[in-house]
């Protein structure tokens, strides 16, 4: 294998500002900061520096300098911090000093790549660095800081390390049976299989909560036209997002604006209003308003009390929707609508949004599942697990335990998939420290 190159990158923000940070990490970060600093400050200490630039005469910045010897650093290779000044010409002249000394700059993520492939953090918690980077909200802050903590790659490890127990068991009972070991070794290992797998299951059944937290909950605002939708879009948000008319059917696409509930980030769709419609624009804008109250996690049905509810509204009155009475400054609200209680709400006068937030705050929560300590975040967390679940289901009803074995080491390979570690010799050390083989 060929030595990594030492690469450099910008690990502050971009633009003008007090202070830039440049990285460097690889094999040559020791030989370069010394070369631009005048020699390498002690470990893990700030030093305040000239850095001269590769002819060692004309000095670049002052800057503090700090180095970080493999493999106790963040990519566990030997690395190195620049704290500069933050102008433009400083960071090119810097940058162009590193390039010419040997070093590239760095590819998107080549950073944190390099922290898994030396074993400093494992594929979850580098998901959730990122997830950390581009966290919103204040919830979406506190779910990535416990993956990239290592939350979910506990949970995940302990799964793996007791399915690595039952495959070692399982395959000492076939290679080891006239050694004197135990001869119930293969329906513990199927028990220890069944006992697991509904762990797995119950930990998939969370509805898709770690998900909706990182990507938002999506509430659509479905109504008849002249419900009110709008007004509300805009009550909530604070702003004219969308344009309020007494023309009906003002709105004729989705108008979506993004905020934070609880800590969770929210989007709210106000939709085209639902009715027979004879313009084929304002029949898209319907086809999209039902399309997106299809996909929302949260659906918010919008009644005017001055008016009849309408067919096309009451058909979104389900188990779980938020059925919302409006305009009740000019009329009182009714006891139920399509058979379910009402929020009475006023856009105009403000009267009720309280109540609604508070009541919205506590469904994003719920569907978010903002305080679960090990959060599923990722479709290929979800699919490895679901995988692994198969995987032990067949070993349950293996009907050869060779079968059961191969079945097993299929789904330890699927939860290695989740955090990227699993090997061969895992299997080997239990097998061997359990049972003392060979000895």
């Amino acid at each position: 294998m060929t030595a990594p190159e030492t690469i450099f990158a910008l690990a502050s923000g971009a633009g003008r500002g007090a202070i830039a940070v440049l990285r460097l990490s690889g094999p040559g970060s020791g030989a370069i900061l010394a070369r631009l600093a005048g020699g390498l400050p002690r470990p893990r200490v700030a030093c305040l520096r000239r850095l001269r630039g590769p002819d060692s005469t004309e000095v670049l910045d002052q800057a503090l300098v700090l180095w970080f010897p493999g493999p106790g650093s963040y990519t566990g290779e030997d690395s190195a911090e620049l704290h500069l000044h933050g102008g433009p010409a400083v960071i090119a002249a810097v940058a162009e000093a590193l390039a010419t000394l040997g070093a590239r700059p760095a590819e998107p993520g080549e950073f944190t790549r390099r922290a898994f492939l030396n074993g400093r953090m494992d594929l979850t918690a580098a998901e959730g660095i990122a997830d950390l980077i581009a966290a919103e909200t204040e919830a979406q802050r506190r779910q990535a800081l416990r993956q990239a903590d290592g939350a979910l790659a506990r949970l995940h490890d302990g799964w793996s390390v007791r399915l690595t127990r039952l495959l070692a068991h399982q395959e000492a009972a076939i290679e080891f049976a006239e050694d004197g070991l135990p001869t119930d070794l293969g329906d513990r290992a199927r028990s220890g299989a069944a006992a697991l797998r509904a762990e797995i299951v119950a930990h998939l059944a969370d509805g898709g909560r770690g998900e909706r937290l990182r990507e938002g909950v999506l509430v659509a605002i479905l109504g008849a036209p002249n419900a009110g939708k709008s007004s509300l879009l805009n009550a909530l948000a604070g702003r004219e997002a969308a344009i309020v008319s007494a023309r009906a059917g003002t709105t004729r696409d989705v108008v979506e604006v993004r905020l934070a509930l609880a800590g969770v980030p929210v989007t709210l769709a106000d939709t085209a209003g639902l009715r027979e419609a004879a313009d084929e624009i304002e029949q898209e804008g319907i086809r999209r308003a039902r399309r997106r109250a299809e996909e929302a996690d949260l659906v918010i049905a919008v009644f005017a009390v001055d008016a009849a509810p309408d067919a096309g509204t009451l058909a979104w009155v389900t188990p779980g929707a938020l059925v919302l009475a409006n305009k009740t400054d000019l009329a009182p609200a009714p006891a139920a609508i399509g058979g379910a209680a009402p929020l009475a709400v006023s856009a105009l006068t403000g009267a009720g949004l309280d109540a609604l937030r508070a009541r919205l705050e506590a469904e994003a929560g719920r569907l978010a599942g903002a305080d679960e300590a090990a959060a599923l975040t990722r479709p290929r967390h979800r699919a490895a697990l679901s995988d692994a679940v198969d995987w032990l289901t067949e070993a349950e009803g293996a009907p050869l335990p060779e079968l059961a074995s191969e079945a097993l080491r299929a789904a330890l390979r699927a939860l290695g998939r989740l955090t990227g570690r699993v090997g061969v010799e895992d299997v080997l050390d239990v097998v061997f420290r359990d049972f003392c083989i060979g000895k």
